[in-house]
């Protein structure tokens, strides 16, 4: 009864399934992935939709100013050209900003936000204004979709405004030309519209700037405000996202992207990094997602290719949950503060590492540290690489139940001696099988990993396929090896069938110990046909794997120690059997690989 139920249970199991996955997360971080909760890496594998971020994500988030508008008129961001109306916008592309001045490699730098920065770069490189002195800020949020500050500038106080162009202009009462104010038209607000959508179209991401003088102790206020013009920032798309998207798109997982951009903005990055290939893809801007009904969203989320854009951080919560309840796996990117209940409410929270507040990577399950949707995609690739890992030491462990248990049903059902003993189970389960299943843990992922969809998120790590691959194929075949080994050493030892043998009889101590050798030899060679459910066991598709070499040296050395050592006869009640019985057992071993490969091919061919 003591055999069975040690036969029956993988001790080594827990300790390699938990070694498995921390070896995947150490692999994840060379890949700029940090996982922060190990269940994570398992769950990755099975992602079918992914709501990206596009700036710094989907981008470089390398800011640099492309195009202006003012005076009617869009020209291009060179440090020529712009006359004395361009003044108004200059001053608060130099003024509306929060950013610190600091070192960096030695040298005095601005450090805050990108845009900022390009924004406060371009504004000085065309003209100085001196400095000012920050009286107060109102800062920028997601629902406002603004930011404004007080200058204090030549004894005067200032009021400086720049946000999404639907924020701002609504705002504004006036522009000024020609050093006076004129009032902002019908017409005017047309002009405006057409150069920020002509913009929004080269991929640009276009900025309002707008200014007002404070009389007086006038509290600040964000009206009655004077328009400046528009700013285009061009921040390119990642060099490596277009062969990411285009392996998502192979391994049938989603991508939405969810922007705070205008829609043509985000359209046409999404074009130029193959997010989007149709000419009508859906795109649903936040004010329109506000008004939908929770069915009308998951309605709108069939749509093969699907935009989310002027978003905020509630209406994406909105989009997460309109997914799951589809029965989708989420994996959501955030870096802000607001985006920290979205990456709580995916299956699958990333957090931005370079970008991203605390608060977001505490809520995120993972974070990327370059920021980087390339690195999204090489993790869910090695999360799946979890997943057939396991099942593959799964396959392999399991296997060896089999052969450890007949031996006592035999031993009960057949009056034979006893061909293996409980500590050389052990000494398989928890000694020899140890690195070559860790092996199998680490091995790297498949290069067709990718091109399959993902697994249904219901569907079992032990499968009925995988328990009657191990227990009804392999486990057979190898208990006929470690069988056969054991009565070919009764038999050279001149044994008659019910003859008794003791325990401690040199005869009966040499069979078992070749039963456990033909076990291990068996397993030696069942470690190469579990690197893949069907590719030849030495095939050229296989990824070279050292650490199953080393685990073999291991294994290898391990039953020469247990068989011809006094220590290890002591200790597992061995005995070195004759040198004769080495080529059986080798031969065996080499049959049951044989047998396993032929089942392959035969599986290839269908």
């Amino acid at each position: 009864a003591i055999g069975i139920l040690v036969a029956n249970v993988p001790e080594g199991l827990l300790p390699t399934v938990t070694l498995s996955l921390a070896m995947a997360t150490q692999r994840m971080a060379k890949r700029n992935a940090l996982v922060r909760h190990l269940p994570a890496v398992e769950t990755l594998g099975s992602t079918t939709v992914i709501c990206s971020d596009k700036t710094g994500t989907l981008t470089q988030n390398r800011m640099t100013v492309q195009q202006v508008f003012y005076s009617g008129t869009v020209r291009s961001a060179e440090a020529h050209g712009f006359d004395d109306n361009a003044i108004p916008l200059l001053r608060t592309a130099e003024y509306c900003h929060n950013l610190k001045r600091g070192n960096r490699n030695g040298q005095a730098t601005w450090l805050g936000d990108p845009m900022e920065i390009a924004l406060l770069t371009f504004a000085k490189g065309i003209r100085d204004f001196g400095e000012g002195t920050m009286v107060s800020e109102i800062p920028f949020d997601s629902d406002r979709r603004r930011m404004s500050v007080v200058i204090e500038h030549e004894g005067q106080r200032w009021l400086y405004c720049k946000g999404a162009p639907e924020a701002v202009l609504p705002l504004c009462v006036g522009t000024e030309l020609d050093g006076r104010h004129d009032v902002l038209d019908d017409a005017t607000r047309q002009r405006i519209s057409a150069a920020q959508e002509g913009m929004a179209d080269r991929g640009l991401r276009v900025l309002a700037l707008a200014h007002r003088q404070l009389r007086g102790d006038a509290p600040p206020s964000e009206s009655e405000l004077v328009f400046s013009g528009l700013v285009g920032f061009r921040d390119p798309p990642r060099p490596e996202v277009p062969e990411a998207m285009a392996r998502c798109h192979s391994a049938g997982i989603k991508v939405i992207m969810v922007t705070g951009d205008h829609p043509h903005t985000a359209l046409a990055i999404a074009r130029d990094i193959g997010l989007v290939n149709t000419e009508n893809p859906t795109i649903i801007p936040g004010e329109a997602l506000r008004r939908m009904t929770p069915a009308q969203v998951q309605i709108a989320l069939d749509s093969p290719e699907i935009l989310f854009t002027r978003v905020t951080a509630e209406q994406k919560m909105l989009v997460v949950q309109a997914l799951k309840n589809k029965g989708e796996i989420v994996a959501v990117t955030g870096d802000g503060v607001n985006d920290a209940p979205a990456l709580k409410a995916a299956h699958i929270g990333i957090a931005m590492g370079i970008s991203g507040t605390d608060v977001a990577k505490e809520a995120a399950d993972m974070v990327l540290l370059d920021d980087n949707f390339a690195s999204i995609v090489n993790a869910i690739e090695e999360g799946r690489a979890v997943f057939e890992n396991i099942r593959k030491f799964l396959t392999y462990i399991l296997t060896s139940n089999i052969p450890e248990l007949i031996p006592y049903l035999a031993f009960v059902l057949f009056r034979i001696p006893l061909p293996l003993t409980i500590i050389q189970i052990l000494a398989v389960d928890l000694g020899t099988d140890m690195l070559p299943a860790l092996a199998l843990g680490a091995e790297r992922p498949d290069p067709d990993l990718m091109k399959m969809p993902p697994r249904p998120a219901n569907e079992r790590l032990l499968s009925w396929p995988l328990i009657a691959r191990a227990y009804l194929w392999l486990g057979l075949l190898q208990a006929a090896v470690a069988m056969s080994a054991f009565f070919f050493v009764l038999h050279l030892g001149h044994w008659n069938y019910g003859d008794v043998l003791d325990k401690a009889a040199p005869l009966y101590l040499q069979a078992t110990t070749a039963c456990l050798a033909a076990i291990v030899m068996a397993q030696m060679i069942n470690v190469f046909v579990c690197r893949h459910p069907r590719q030849p066991a030495l095939s050229r598709f296989t990824p070279r794997n050292n650490l199953l070499l080393l685990g073999l040296g291991v294994e290898l050395t391990l039953i020469l120690l247990i068989v011809y050592t006094p220590v290890g006869n002591r200790l597992f009640g061995t005995l070195a059997f004759p040198s004769t019985v080495w080529p059986v057992i080798l031969l065996l071993a080499l049959g049951f690989g044989a047998f396993e490969e032929l089942r392959k091919l035969i599986l290839r061919r269908r």
